[in-house]
């Protein structure tokens, strides 16, 4: 695989930062290092070849996947199949499975060199197949990514709701899905304030599902962006800088809720990812 180009803020080509910034850019110039590595790790989101739904199999066999798979209450039932191994030994009989929750590399069941992680949406299972040798992930052409700017990192602050709720969304599998929202997060930029809905993630950060004015003309037509958790009060950091592609912009095997109302922006949002670099140029800011 060709190596992952940096951005131009780590190439020189993007202009100096003034010296009170140069702790933030160089934490930013560290943050996408470790993104362009996890983007294009063996079983990263660029190694997903197939999410198949347990209910479209009533036989429980998936395509080019050994063994037979079934939904079974609150597991998943697989049993024997050839070369697979389940939390890293063989099997025999019949496995139990619930969904996976860490990364793909320490999903429960394993054939070969492929990774087979089992999920659980509003109670319906799948099996996503992560290939290190996919395609996708051997072609991979960069991402464009826009250079560090100061603007973009403003103070912002999270009103939560006085509940929490869940809002039906389109996915970018064709389904419609519930989005958890716990709160607004409004911020300002270059004077504008501005508010987006988001939801609270495992470890009390949030994150928002949102579009803006470059939608679709020359970022993907939606982004992600997450922060920390919350001060009690509510500040919290947002850095626009740091705004991702969805996994759905990588591979069409994922599932990515579009934005909720309310979460398209009336502003420009030129900073983050943008999209996949087009092939066939030298797209400043390719990482």
């Amino acid at each position: 695989m060709s190596p992952v180009r940096n951005d131009t803020a780590t190439t020189g080509t993007a202009p100096a930062a003034p010296a009170p910034a140069a702790p933030a850019l160089a934490d930013w110039r560290q943050w996408r290092a470790d993104r362009a590595e996890a983007l294009t790790a063996p079983w990263g989101p660029l190694s997903v070849t197939g999410t198949h739904w347990l209910d479209d199999y009533p036989d429980g066999l998936l395509p080019d996947i050994p063994g037979r798979w079934r939904a079974a209450g609150e597991r998943v039932s697989l049993t024997r199949g050839a070369g697979l191994l389940v939390r890293g030994r063989p099997y025999a009989g019949e496995a139990l499975l619930a969904a996976d929750t860490g990364p793909a590399a320490r999903a429960q069941v394993a054939h070969r060199r492929r990774r087979l992680a089992v999920l659980e949406r509003e109670g319906a299972w799948a099996v996503r197949v992560h290939d290190p040798d996919a395609p996708a992930r051997r072609a991979f052409p960069g991402l464009e990514v826009s250079p560090w700017e100061a603007r973009w990192s403003v103070e912002g602050r999270f009103v939560p709701y006085e509940a929490a709720r869940t809002v039906r969304v389109p996915n970018a599998d064709g389904r419609e899905r519930g989005l958890a929202l716990a709160g607004e997060l409004r911020f300002s930029v270059d004077g504008l304030a501005y508010a987006l809905h988001a939801g609270v993630r495992p470890d009390g950060g949030l994150t928002a599902v949102f579009a803006d004015a470059t939608s679709g003309v020359d970022s993907h037509r939606f982004r992600f962006l997450s922060t920390p958790a919350p001060a009690p009060d509510g500040a919290v950091p947002v850095d626009f800088n740091r705004v991702v592609l969805p996994p759905c912009a990588l591979s069409p095997h994922f599932l990515c809720p579009f934005p909720p109302p309310g979460n398209t922006l009336a502003l420009a949002v030129a900073a983050g990812e943008r999209r996949l670099a087009r092939a066939g140029g030298e797209e400043p800011g390719r990482s």
